[in-house]
């Protein structure tokens, strides 16, 4: 282990003090000078996260903010004042440090906080500064021994706690891009000169990146809610991840609508002697009420997004500490329990607007003029419990989705992990798309019976003369009439919507998110 007091990134070790600058900027820079020279600061560095603030020796000023202002302006290559994606590829170089292009246009991204397109000084001494923390914290959180170095079963163990499962090989790989003496070990000097001036292609981005989000909005209400962390609900941006999440919902439920409400109609009317086809359920329901009757229900649809997604993430959270975790991210099972608890009080808080969407789907041109006039004839002709009808085979059908969604992903996750991670666990958008997708897929297929039976309660007193029956005498009853393949009415829509559900909601988040000043994960 280093000597207290060494531990310095070699990027703002060689870097002069301001008093010095001078004598930096005046030399031949071909003759000899080097950043890591006697006249450097590398003769009183230390860790400023474990010291107290110390002072140079020349002009008695913050040691470490010297560091920032000579590093800004070695990097600051055309002397404007800004730090663009051209600055830093040159002054970079001249510090031996390499970057691809879309690595800088990360870093500039993420400290911009004005949207010029480059970083002014008190910008990139936030950036560097808030850089630093999180590094510190994600070393610390890794170090399980406690000995100041990080090795690849640690790396392993740290990942495997979290969910995410590679091999001790790929643990190795990933240490020898970061492992400059050979030890198969890394320090924090290694590893904060490493990531550094390095955006998001490291270890702690592994879970960023594969958390299952919430933008995967595909208009149904059992997943299982995104993480957050410290730093983030501290910000605010936290809210803001949650409205622009909600905004993609909104839009993406909107767009697709026309095939939800389709669905509806065949979960509720279609059966051996009368099906109901995508032309003819279309056709129907512009012939009984116009282009606009394809909408019917989806306001109360969006209406539904924003109290479910607040009630869904501050149970989930009060959950998550219910259960004893103190880490900011659960592991699978926890979160299978915590994400399946969370969503059953949030649909047990709307519940009564599901209720509402699925009468209003079903509803003639003129029945309703409008969600309040439909809650009014419901409570008026069936009192208060025809607000929770279907409601044990939703609440069933939770653990099912949210089961089989997040083996499915994980399942995904870690196979892509084992095959294609090596020095990066950088999936790109495509593959998180693609797994979101299948696994949200698969979640739908397994509790869709119980869905169909949920829908088909809400709509019993719709249809005059029909019995009123219960869960297990409604499932009977399809099996007996329809057969197995009965429970699967409407599913041919309800995977239709899936893929450009999921391709909307992405798209509408990315451009809220950058509206609303939220950073990329």
């Amino acid at each position: 282990m280093h000597p207290r007091g060494s531990f310095v990134s070699p990027l703002l070790s060689g870097v002069f003090c301001q008093c010095r600058l001078e004598e930096y900027q005046g030399s031949d820079p071909g003759g000899g000078r080097t950043l890591g020279s006697a006249t450097s600061l590398s003769e009183h560095r230390h860790d400023e996260s474990c010291d107290p603030p110390r002072h140079c020796p020349v002009c008695g000023g913050p040691e470490q903010e010297h560091r920032l202002k000579v590093l800004f302006q070695i990097l600051d290559v055309n002397r404007d004042g800004g730090i663009c994606v051209n600055d830093l590829t040159i002054g970079l170089k001249k510090l031996g440090v390499h970057r691809t292009e879309h690595e800088l246009k990360k870093i500039v991204k993420a400290g911009d906080k004005d949207l010029d397109g480059q970083l002014d000084f008190e910008e990139f001494v936030h950036y560097l500064r808030d850089h630093e923390k999180k590094l510190r914290l994600v070393f610390k959180s890794l170090d399980k021994k406690n000995d100041g170095r990080i090795d690849s079963q640690e790396i392993v163990q740290s990942l495997r706690d979290l969910g995410v499962h590679i091999s001790e090989e790929q643990a190795e790989k990933i240490l020898k891009s970061m492992d400059k003496n050979g030890t198969m070990t890394i320090d924090w000097n290694e590893w904060r000169d490493y990531h550094l001036l390095h955006p998001a292609d490291n270890i702690p981005e592994i879970i960023l990146y594969w958390k299952h989000s919430t933008i995967f909005d595909v208009g149904e209400s059992m997943l299982v809610p995104d993480e957050f962390t410290a730093e983030e609900k501290k910000t605010g941006m936290l809210w803001r991840h949650l409205v622009a999440g909600g905004g993609a919902g909104a839009v993406s439920r909107t767009c697709t609508a026309p095939l939800d409400r389709l669905k509806v109609l065949m979960q509720v009317h279609s059966s051996r002697s009368n099906t109901m086809g995508f032309a003819g359920g279309f056709t129907q329901m512009i012939r009984e009420g116009g282009v606009r009757s394809l909408w019917r229900g989806n306001g109360i649809n969006v209406l539904k997004i924003a109290p479910e997604t607040a009630i869904k993430f501050m149970a989930y959270e009060q959950i998550k500490r219910l259960i004893g975790s103190n880490q900011e991210t659960l592991g699978i099972l926890e979160r299978l329990v915590a994400g399946s608890l969370a969503g059953a009080i949030a649909q047990s808080s709307i519940y009564p607007m599901e209720v509402l969407k699925t009468r209003l789907a079903l509803g003639r041109t003129g029945q309703y003029s409008g969600i309040m006039d439909c809650a009014k004839h419901i409570f008026k002709k069936e009192r208060l419990t025809a607000f929770y009808k279907g409601y044990i085979p939703n609440m069933l059908g939770i653990i099912p989705y949210a089961g089989i969604d997040l083996a499915v992903y994980e399942t995904l996750k870690n196979s892509w992990l084992q095959r294609f991670a090596t020095d990066s666990a950088n999936p790109g958008v495509f593959v998180l798309l693609a797994c979101g997708t299948m696994s949200s897929t698969c979640g739908q297929l397994a509790s869709y019976p119980l869905a169909l039976v949920r829908t088909r309660m809400q709509a019993q007193a719709t249809q005059e003369g029909s019995p009123q029956m219960t869960m297990t005498g409604l499932f009977r009853h399809i099996v007996q009439t329809e057969g197995a393949i009965g429970l699967y009415r409407g599913l041919a829509p309800n995977f239709m919507k899936v893929i450009p559900a999921v391709s909307i909601s992405y798209v509408v988040y990315e451009n809220l998110k950058i509206t609303l000043g939220v950073q990329s994960r």
